[in-house]
């Protein structure tokens, strides 16, 4: 019911199943961080935390969940559903939970749940969530632009590259572009955005024959004009500490956008989505290669492709571990938070069906949202 949908509850335990490769788990004990991964294919929102208790993985289903985006100010996690209507899911921590005669108890590690829901149309194609100051904004694909939602939950056309004013009015019509990522500055005249094209042309991106080596670019938020050439089918574009942070996806390869051109930090072993920082560390998710879009993918082994997630030292580019899902697929987001604000999701791995905890925090939450306060 809290993901709105029958099946929710049919996750075959094999898509959970991981293994782990190097120190994975001993860097987010170390940091006291939980990873949260959206993996839009197998519609689940994935928590990775390393407790007192040991490691643990929790979820949540969500039908295609993508796009992932923190609200430091209000405590909450928004993510992004590309079903048709879209949706846009908001999730907060429990903080207590309503107990006998009305009392309230302590839960421990603040486990996300929603708190609410809102439908979009179809035709906005929502992919990246970010916050631009301090409002939530989306790349809605399917515009060729960037929206910004309002506190009552209304949208609109925000930003958009001046290579779609081709005509009397902006080509918000259909996906010409693949707009699909948002670094996030102050505003979005400092922020930058990601593109597998430069401008509108003859074959679209959902086309078989589209072409992608390197045509990949980022555009610039102020000018609206292209800074960066050279990407193949680029993702997940993040400012961190001063510097432009993309996936190359087509390449396998997160790095650096200098003078104009990408500079690769790391190569992985697979199609990379999902970027995430905390401090000197990045934690980059690779995908499988889906065979209808092999021709998207011209610098990998689609055979050699894994799902799963990889904490990368920026500063040597040298992997420090990785969590590998065998019978993983397509992974979209990936978001380092501090313990303190949760450690993970409702269900965990090892009681994948409904268990008499799992009912009473469903039946008796309460969050900063709905406040018991007597």
């Amino acid at each position: 019911m809290a993901a709105q949908w029958a099946d929710a509850g049919a996750v075959h335990p094999r898509l959970l199943s991981h293994r782990v490769r190097g120190n994975f788990w001993e860097v987010l004990a170390e940091r006291r961080i939980t990873l949260l991964v959206t993996r839009e294919y197998e519609h689940l929102l994935v928590a990775l935390h390393a407790g007192y208790r040991g490691p643990e993985v929790s979820w949540l289903p969500l039908p295609h969940p993508n796009g992932l985006a923190v609200d430091g100010a209000r405590g909450v996690v928004h993510v992004a559903s590309t079903r048709n209507p879209n949706q846009l899911f908001e999730l907060a921590p429990v903080t207590g939970l309503l107990g006998g005669r009305g009392r309230r108890r302590a839960v421990a590690g603040r486990p996300l749940l929603p708190v609410r829901s809102r439908f979009l149309p179809g035709s906005l194609y929502l992919h990246d969530l970010a916050m631009v100051g301090g409002a939530l904004h989306a790349t809605a694909v399917g515009q060729n632009a960037v929206i910004r939602f309002s506190p009552d939950g209304d949208w609109s056309r925000a930003w958009w590259p001046r290579a779609i004013e081709t005509g009397r009015r902006p080509r918000f019509d259909r996906n010409y572009l693949q707009l699909n990522s948002i670094a996030a500055g102050p505003t979005l005249a400092r922020s930058f955005f990601s593109a597998s094209t430069d401008a509108p042309g003859p074959r679209r991106p959902g086309h078989r024959n589209f072409p992608v080596d390197r045509r990949g670019v980022i555009f610039s938020g102020r000018t609206r004009e292209v800074v960066v050439r050279g990407l193949t089918r680029p993702h997940s574009a993040r400012l961190h500490r001063g510097y432009l942070w993309v996936d190359d996806s087509g390449y396998g390869e997160v790095g650096v956008c200098m003078e104009g051109r990408f500079r690769p930090v790391a190569g992985l072993p697979g199609w990379t989505r999902g970027l995430g920082f905390h401090g000197h560390l990045a934690f980059v998710g690779t995908s499988r290669i889906l065979p209808r879009f092999r021709h998207y993918a011209p610098g990998l082994d689609p055979a050699r492709c894994v799902c799963g997630v990889h904490i990368v030292d920026i500063r040597q580019g040298h992997v420090l571990g990785s969590l590998l899902w065998p019978a993983g697929n397509q992974i979209f987001s990936v978001e380092p938070v501090p313990a303190r604000f949760t450690t993970g999701l409702p269900l965990t791995a090892h009681a994948r069906h409904a268990t008499a905890a799992t009912r009473a925090l469903f039946s008796g939450f309460l969050t900063h949202t709905g406040k018991d306060t007597r």
